[in-house]
């Protein structure tokens, strides 16, 4: 029996909490000096597994928000209103991403301005805009100029000292207005991947997950959803493909293949998810997944926190004081043996740790939500 649409859809909590896990897993190895290739980013172009988990974030927020702005107007609340809580939200997150930055010292005059709180807050902040204000007919039409937009630009206007079209880590366009604008508010002294202009391509990814909700709603059952997403992760994937030939795909420029490179995988993992969780009803593996998706944002400030502890605290050992994080790695978990497994362990116990938080927080329904 064709399991209907109309029931909750648990594998939405579970593809969230899933971004969050593997946001820890790779924010937090053992060593920074010993990891799997596909625990790391790409160095430039190309991907790795890592580096569809960021979007995969985005794209799900753009999907919830799709499901819920609308639903909102739909029921009455003035739109002013709409548009208030959204502003809000949208500034908190950028807010919360500062504080998470600047943490302990709060030096102003270096502290990284962008950063990946920030950028959910940028992208929240203007799909929900475009939501409210914009018909979903003309969604279409607005990721295309974002996404066409981005790479004419990148094409045609130079960086002073160099040539237009320049797609390296040194002279490109997103590097120049960076360094102009922000300075030394980077994450590096002369990058930061989560930067001005490639924010602009990052709220296509965005819009792509509200513009999928709309294409998924009109089914009647779960089954036809998990069809119609896995069919159009298949033609968003194949568009990134060709379009990479002349703009690759690139995490740290968020090409405009990148964009739609990493929404069709996202689209073709929760056709997947959706169809085992929601239409088959096996939802039993998922359950770590679903409690790590229903305070995905606590989760993640309270472990870069964490993380930060673990550097900052110094502890004595053989006449020789150093990070609590480094003691616990050399002690505990570089005994086994290889480096690399070492430092996996380590970030697997950042998840797992995090895992008991988040059924702490859920039994005793603890939810932050902004």
């Amino acid at each position: 029996m064709a399991a209907t649409a109309s029931a909750r859809i648990r594998s939405l909590d579970a593809f969230r909490g899933l971004t969050v896990a593997g946001m820890i897993l790779v924010n937090n190895p053992g060593t920074w000096g010993a990891m799997y290739p596909p625990l790391a980013h790409a160095e430039w172009d190309g991907w790795t597994p890592t580096d569809l988990i960021f979007p995969f974030f985005v794209f799900i927020m753009g999907m919830s928000a799709a499901m819920v702005l609308p639903r909102r107007l739909e029921e009455g609340v003035p739109r002013m209103t709409v548009t208030r809580q959204v502003v809000i939200r949208g500034l908190l997150l950028v807010l919360i991403g500062l504080l998470l930055a600047g943490f302990p010292k709060f030096d102003l005059a270096t502290i990284r301005i962008p950063g990946v709180l920030a950028r959910l807050g940028v992208c929240y902040l203007a799909t929900g805009l475009v939501l409210i204000y914009a018909t979903p007919k003309s969604w279409e039409r607005i990721i295309a100029v974002l996404l066409l937009g981005y790479w004419l630009a990148l094409l045609t206007i130079p960086a002073p000292g160099y040539w237009a079209g320049v797609l390296a880590p040194d002279g490109n366009l997103p590097q120049y207005v960076d360094a102009l604008i922000l300075g030394p508010h980077r994450w590096k002294a002369n990058w930061d991947p989560e930067g001005i202009l490639s924010t602009f391509p990052a709220i296509a990814t965005c819009l792509l997950g509200a513009w999928t909700w709309v294409r998924l709603k009109a089914e009647s059952t779960i089954e036809r959803r998990s069809l119609t997403l896995m069919t159009l992760g298949a033609l968003v994937l194949l568009m990134g493909w060709m379009w990479s030939w002349v703009f690759p795909i690139n995490k740290n420029l968020w090409s405009s293949s990148y964009v739609l490179w990493t929404a069709g995988m996202a689209m073709e993992l929760l056709a997947l998810m959706m169809w085992v969780m929601d239409g088959l009803g096996r939802t039993r593996w998922a359950r770590p997944f679903e409690q790590y998706g229903k305070n995905a944002l606590a989760l993640f400030v309270l472990s870069g926190l964490f993380a930060r502890a673990l550097t900052m605290i110094r502890v004595e050992s053989d006449g020789e004081r150093m990070a609590l994080k480094t003691w616990v790695f050399s002690r505990i978990y570089l005994p086994v043996g290889d480096a690399r497994f070492a430092s996996l362990l380590f970030a697997l116990s950042m998840v797992l740790l995090f895992w008991g938080v988040a059924a702490v927080m859920e039994r005793r329904g603890w939810y932050w939500r902004l």
